[in-house]
């Protein structure tokens, strides 16, 4: 069921299998998001982006309320809108609004494309079309896997991303069959960086007994001493424990502790095959620059796909969009090809043909997760390379 910034092409029939009529057939397309307070800026795009989806004098209407980036705001919004008769939401932007609005639509049998990259609050009725630390990870792990990296460990960062990330990839490997990965958590800065890159290594137990060695020869003083240091230091330290290491950081700075570290206990290419998250995309060509990880890979959208809806936006408003306004334009774009297709129903929306969207093809599950197909790319110098493209259908394996 693909869609552009154009005129909406028409969806593919609802599966006779998927019975559910939950969800208003009519009524317009509410919008909810932040146009006051500190996320305005934010949710201005996202009006910008969803009136893409809706020409002038065009059926269904768009009725964008404010919800001043708080939960409260959004639940009072919410209830106006469905009071008004609208008949799906999209938005609101955060998790913390998606959480206050999603009782609301349920009472009211009212379906929602919530714009947080948040797994946790899919429901029946409500798909998070943010990219999900979840798809992020399901992408790049099957790719390795196809690669034979099935030992994994990941270095993740001890904060709310972080944690979904360990989720997602322990979910991720139980469903590949592979052993459980080590998954280490750190704490931002030198220090914890350093502590956490030598306890996933294992040095203590690979290298550090060779490095003893050397220095208790070299404590010698002596010709053979010196000799027998650097006869030790030719010997090959075992690899670690684990062939493929995920690591969630996605700032420059951890990422170039990262760097130096890695190196210092071992663990490099092509013993390991390094690999991180989505947001990787926006500073890959300053990874590049750390030759330990050139070759590290990232599942995220193909830019390509979102070109024609960029060109569209910078013609428009005179600006570039900024990402959320991708997610935007597609549940608005997504709203009203259910709406010509017999309504806001789960069984529309949860079609298996999906969509195409701006960031690839993606498709809403009954119980409100969200598939997506996402290319996999490398870091390499200049721009990253395209590993696995992002596949054309969903039915692909």
């Amino acid at each position: 069921m693909p869609f552009s910034a154009g005129p909406p092409a028409p969806l593919a029939p609802a599966a006779p299998s998927a019975p559910s009529v939950y969800g208003r057939t009519s009524g317009a397309v509410l919008l909810l998001a932040p146009l006051t307070g500190n996320l305005a800026p934010a949710g201005q795009a996202l009006a910008n982006a969803a009136k893409l989806a809706f020409p002038a004098n065009s059926s269904p209407a768009l009725d964008i309320r404010d919800t001043g980036g708080t939960p409260q705001g959004a639940a009072a919004a919410a209830q106006a809108g469905l009071a008004a008769g609208d008949g799906i939401i999209i938005g609101p932007l955060t998790s913390a609004e998606t959480q206050a609005v999603a009782p609301i639509a349920h009472s009211a049998g009212v379906n929602v494309l919530a714009f947080t990259n948040d797994g946790t609050v899919a429901a029946p009725g409500v798909w998070p079309l943010g990219i999900t630390p979840a798809q992020q990870v399901q992408r790049v792990l099957q790719v390795a896997a196809d690669a034979g990296r099935t030992q994994l460990a990941a270095l993740l960062p001890d904060n709310d991303f972080g944690h979904h990330l360990g989720d997602a990839i322990s979910a991720e490997t139980a469903q590949l069959g592979e052993p459980a990965a080590q998954i280490t958590f750190y704490q931002p800065g030198f220090s914890g960086v350093n502590q956490a890159v030598e306890q996933i290594s294992g040095f203590a137990n690979r290298g550090q007994s060779i490095m003893d060695q050397i220095k208790r020869a070299q404590d010698l003083g002596t010709a053979a001493g010196r000799q027998k240091a650097n006869d030790l230091r030719h010997q090959q330290i075992p690899p670690p424990s684990f062939n493929a290491l995920f690591i969630g950081a996605t700032d420059p700075n951890s990422l170039a502790e990262m760097a130096n570290f890695l190196p210092y206990y071992d663990v490099t290419p092509p013993q390991v095959q390094l690999l991180g998250p989505a947001p990787w995309s926006k500073i890959a060509p300053q990874m590049a620059s750390q030759s330990v990880l050139v070759g590290a890979m990232y599942a995220a959208p193909d830019p390509a796909a979102a070109a024609t809806f960029e060109g569209k936006y910078q013609a428009a408003y005179g600006a570039a969009p900024p990402g959320i306004a991708e997610v935007a334009f597609d549940a608005a774009a997504m709203a009203r090809l259910a709406a010509g297709q017999g309504g806001y129903t789960a069984n529309v929306l949860t079609a298996p043909a999906g969509f195409t969207g701006t960031n690839g093809v993606l498709a809403l599950r009954p119980d409100g997760t969200v598939k997506r197909g996402l290319a996999v790319f490398s870091i390499a110098a200049g721009q990253p390379a395209i590993t696995s493209p992002a596949p054309a259908s969903l039915s692909q394996p």
